[in-house]
């Protein structure tokens, strides 16, 4: 096969963090190879010097044979290598042309030729089988839809070389699987990708070669055809990995309830007369496809809008005035679906985000000067319980990676010993390790007595997690069933709007109670 690209002898270090380390790889034309290691590892660091966004303190990247000058993006979008970040960097207010063409023509250039562009976009998602609307606004669009934005703005710039960065990580299973399709067809016609990831089913079913990184080496390569994942999890952690299971129940009082909640146009889908109880030491798993209004209904519970009608209590009591400060300090502890947008403020240091939503409380603050020396403690204390590994307490928590900004998160929530947990995709963006510790973690939060709000789009973490499961859809919650009781099969008919077998079990389950 022909080699495309190698990258020999790779070390980067950040003061004395050594995020790559004497990494070697290469790619082949038409292969598609999986880049996977825990959070923290150094997958996206050793893809950031491909494209140039880094400088490697050693070693060399070579694309077709030539050798290409260290830390010059533009350079690397010359010889053919793409790049599409986790995080969409689109103009949400200017249309798909638009976004596409930004940055491809000189800005002295007189006028731009969008009928020529057009024509090309045009062309490249007929090719690919990467449908978009050139014309569509990208605010109006879905994630699967800015996805594929993302990937056209590469091959707009005749790449033939791609690199994802967790392409998944905000997609549904639905759009994943169409992904990986639209991935395995553009390697047929003639390009070569790496993906970075940690879900070992994806990696499994969509990659030819998988190289594993941990603590920014590489441990081992494998031809995917020749390993399992039960292997490669062992592999990226350094350990067996099991996820803990759920021990039965002991439900004691309501903590919280809803009754007929109705919110229109925040935060996703609106809700439409919402009931549902949560009681102490319980996990109640709400399912469904994305845009339902799961964030809608998080976002209520969390204080962040009160509902336009309908009852919220906790614990047997109503509440009058809900929002964010007084969920607080009802026992409402919070884990965002977006860590980057809701979870977490960027250049602020890592103890300040540690502390930040109980900033007012006596444990960090008297007559409104801040208690650093505590804050520092308690940031310290999460970084050690949680593995937060590259974190220091004084740096910008935006250096972090996303998973170990998802556990620096949990931690927050989680020291504070909430009543009530509203955990919103807890586990997304998480390698195989930490999952199962994020698990761990839950079921401790519900055996201590907490009541768990758990929205999730992963099926099995619902299953595994969850004591009763109902599903979302168009802003109605579908009957409970037991967790027992739920397969992926029945499942997928609750989130697709067919309730009958979850009528039918939740009136055979009344019946014998």
């Amino acid at each position: 096969m022909t080699r495309v690209l190698e990258l020999d002898s790779i070390t980067k270090r950040f003061g004395h963090v050594t995020a790559n380390e004497d990494v070697s790889l290469h790619l082949d034309r038409g292969e598609i190879v999986a880049l996977l290691g825990e959070n923290g590892a150094g997958k996206t660091t050793l893809m950031s010097i491909l494209f140039g966004h880094y400088t490697a303190d050693e070693g060399t990247v070579r694309v077709e044979g030539a050798e290409l000058p260290p830390g010059k993006s533009r350079a690397a979008i010359r010889a053919g290598v793409g790049m599409v970040h986790q995080h969409f960097a689109l103009a949400p207010n200017l249309t798909v042309l638009e976004n596409v063409l930004t940055g491809t023509e000189p800005l002295w250039k007189f006028r731009s030729n969008r009928a020529a562009g057009r024509a090309k976009l045009v062309e490249l998602s007929r090719k690919f089988g990467l449908k978009v609307d050139p014309d569509a606004r990208v605010s109006d669009l879905s994630v699967g839809e800015c996805q594929r934005v993302e990937i056209l703005k590469a091959l707009y710039n005749d790449a033939r070389i791609l690199i994802l960065d967790e392409p998944t990580a905000v997609l549904t299973a639905q759009e994943a699987d169409s992904l990986f399709a639209t991935l395995r067809q553009m390697t047929e016609n003639g390009l070569s990708l790496i993906f970075i990831s940690h879900k070992l089913h994806e990696v499994m079913s969509a990659s030819d070669r998988v190289v594993v990184l941990r603590r920014g080496r590489v441990v081992a390569e494998r031809r995917t055809a020749e390993t399992s994942k039960e292997e490669l999890a062992e592999l990226m952690v350094g350990r067996k990995v099991q996820r803990p299971e759920r021990p039965p129940a002991t439900p004691g009082k309501v903590l919280l309830e809803g009754v007929d909640l109705a919110l229109g146009g925040k935060g996703g889908a609106s809700l439409h007369g919402v009931s549902f109880r949560l009681r102490a030491g319980e996990t109640l798993g709400i399912i469904g496809v994305s845009g339902n209004g799961q964030t809608t209904l998080a976002g209520l519970v969390s204080g962040l809008y009160p509902p336009d009608s309908g009852t919220l209590l906790i614990d047997g009591q109503e509440v009058p005035r809900h929002d964010v400060p007084h969920a607080i300090a009802a026992g409402i502890g919070r884990i965002p679906e977006d860590r980057n947008a809701e979870g977490t403020i960027g250049d602020m240091a890592t103890w300040e985000n540690a502390v930040l939503e109980r900033i007012w409380s006596e444990d960090f603050s008297a007559r409104g000067v801040v208690k650093r020396a505590a804050a520092r403690a308690a940031t310290e204390e999460i970084i050690k319980g949680y593995d937060v590994r590259g974190a220091s307490v004084d740096g910008r928590i935006r250096l972090l990676s996303g998973g170990n900004m998802q556990k620096l998160i949990l931690g927050r929530v989680l020291n504070a010993g909430p009543s009530i947990l509203v955990a919103a995709q807890p586990s997304r963006g998480l390698d195989e390790g930490a999952i199962a510790g994020v698990h761990e973690r839950l079921l401790e939060a519900r055996g201590r007595g907490a009541g768990v709000l758990l929205i999730s789009e992963d099926l099995d973490e619902v299953i595994a997690l969850s004591d009763r499961i109902r599903a979302i859809v168009n802003g109605r919650l579908s009957p409970a069933i037991p967790a027992e009781r739920a397969d992926a099969r029945l499942l997928g008919l609750m989130m697709a709007g067919d309730w009958t077998a979850a009528e039918a079990i939740e009136a055979e389950d009344a019946h014998a109670l």
